[in-house]
């Protein structure tokens, strides 16, 4: 199998792009963001065409880009002239007339944002993932406090260290010891999800405490934070950042895809009906396999439907 795609990509591939071009008058990228939908058909089939190029003018733009976003300076000031350059460079290697085709500018210039903001991204969640929580740092304690807060609006805790950490699902009385696989990224996950989705996170919560399916809520968050960061770098969460974002992924759209996974892992867990917490390994991997299966769909969008249900 290996040594027949190498053949395709080596041998017939060029020459399938040669006959296109010949014959359509456009080249392989003009036919992707003309035929492609917006989003990840069209935002994959850019990047692997790009990947794909020959061309010692755009592999320098790649790596450009490359270094450019995993240092987190594809933002700001530089966003607009770094999108713009690398229109400016494809058209001049491709011999595309901007004027004439300005909708592939258009449409070349969000696969653009989209490739690089998630790879930004990546960078970014890596260094939250990286920082371990510090109980000196205030910050850190302010954002442990609010989430306790927006869970639990209606009770004050006693105490930084108290039994009472364990009623949201931490393992101890005191939290920051659960932090350690994921950092700060798991709290600010736990936090984003609380904040934005409180009544749904409320409602999960509530499923927690459950008297035969109940478990950690904020130790499987965690678990959940290590899954959403598996498919944000291995790459399968691209089909949801190339369509729930039409330029550049932020931060917050990784919250959102967290929020999405949890919300649905607890609807998950509630219909497998587990014994007990001995089974979350299984229910999560079977869970995962769920997910990346959807993921393959490039059309796929995943938004919380929230409803209340009684189990």
């Amino acid at each position: 199998m290996y040594i027949l795609w190498w053949c395709f990509t080596r041998y017939l591939r060029p020459i399938i792009k040669w006959f296109l071009r010949r014959t359509t008058g456009l080249c392989e990228l003009q036919r992707i963001c003309y035929g492609k939908v917006s989003g990840a058909p069209r935002t994959n089939s850019v990047e692997y065409s790009l990947s794909m190029s020959k061309s010692p003018q755009i592999e320098q733009l790649l790596c450009h880009l490359n270094d450019v976003s995993d240092n987190q300076r594809f933002a700001g000031p530089n966003l607009k002239d770094l999108t713009s350059g690398a229109v400016n460079t494809v058209t001049l290697v491709k011999k595309i007339n901007p004027k004439i085709h300005f909708q592939f500018v258009i449409n070349f210039g969000q696969c653009v944002e989209q490739i690089w903001g998630y790879r930004q991204l990546l960078a970014e969640v890596e260094e939250l993932r990286k920082t371990s929580y510090d109980a000196d740092n205030f910050t850190h304690e302010r954002k442990l406090f609010d989430l306790w807060e927006k869970l639990m609006p209606r009770e004050a805790l006693e105490g930084r260290v108290t039994k009472q950490w364990q009623y949201i699902g931490f393992q101890g009385d005191d939290p920051k010891t659960d932090f350690r696989g994921m950092g700060m990224l798991g709290l600010e996950n736990l936090l984003a999800f609380a904040t934005d989705y409180g009544e749904a996170a409320s409602y999960v919560l509530s499923h927690s405490h459950h008297p035969v399916y109940g478990y950690a809520f904020a130790i499987v968050g965690i678990n959940l934070t290590s899954l959403a960061w598996t498919l944000l770098r291995e790459g399968d969460a691209k089909t949801y950042f190339y369509n729930m974002s039409k330029n550049l992924p932020t931060i917050r759209l990784f919250h959102q895809f967290y929020s999405y996974l949890f919300y649905e892992f607890d609807k998950y867990w509630i219909e497998c009906k587990p014994k007990d917490m001995m089974e979350f390994s299984n229910i999560k991997e079977s869970f995962e396999n769920n997910v990346r299966n959807a993921l393959q769909d490039p059309t796929a969008v995943f938004r919380i439907n929230f409803s209340v249900d009684t189990i």
